[in-house]
């Protein structure tokens, strides 16, 4: 792993420095200068062997915008950032190649919730909005994310966020993606 974890660091770097070298800036370049906080038109990149990236992502995630891991520790990752906002099933995904992308649920299929009625929508909704955002139809992204904000604002939720939310009522899948869909033609 530290072979192949250095070398994907390594990568990063090289390509940040022959790609992007207007757009970025290296944390121990930062340092050297010796300001603290990077010029607004910089992306700062950092690294961070894995352990230290989960907590940091667990009790400081504003720090950070992007996190760009091999598939391991992405996985692990994004299922503790999707713990702070609620739970797999409000995390989207995306998968951004140069000339594709391809957005779904994080959480996948559920297959042991197919046909209760009862799993989350906000993922694959949410992963809707990512591809509108992916698209460049922000209007329509935006519309998404305050319809689901407001829907979860009323306390309507299904199981996954009932649990976590005081004076919650739980729904079922469909029942949650309606109020999703009201909210959004309310707007």
């Amino acid at each position: 792993m530290k072979y192949t974890e250095g070398s994907f660091k390594d990568w990063g770097y090289q390509v940040a420095r022959e790609e992007f070298p207007d757009y970025t800036l290296l944390e121990e370049d930062l340092k050297r200068s010796g300001a603290t906080a990077p010029p607004r038109s910089k992306v700062l990149i950092k690294d961070r062997i894995a352990d230290s990236m989960f907590q940091q992502l667990l009790i400081r995630p504003r720090e950070y915008s992007v996190l760009a891991t091999q598939n391991l520790n992405g996985d692990y990752l994004s299922d503790a950032a999707a713990a702070q906002a609620g739970g797999l099933g409000m995390a989207p995904g995306g998968n951004i190649g140069d000339s594709v992308a391809l957005f779904e649920a994080t959480h996948g299929s559920a297959p042991g919730y197919a046909g209760l009625d009862k799993v989350n929508p906000g993922s694959l909704i949410l992963s809707g909005a990512m591809m509108f955002e992916y698209l460049g139809w922000l209007e329509v992204t935006d519309l998404i994310v305050e319809g689901v904000r407001r829907a979860i604002q009323k306390g309507r939720v299904t199981y996954d966020l009932a649990r976590q939310m005081e004076g919650a009522t739980e729904v079922k899948c469909s029942e949650f993606g309606h109020s999703i869909a009201n909210e959004i033609r309310e707007l």
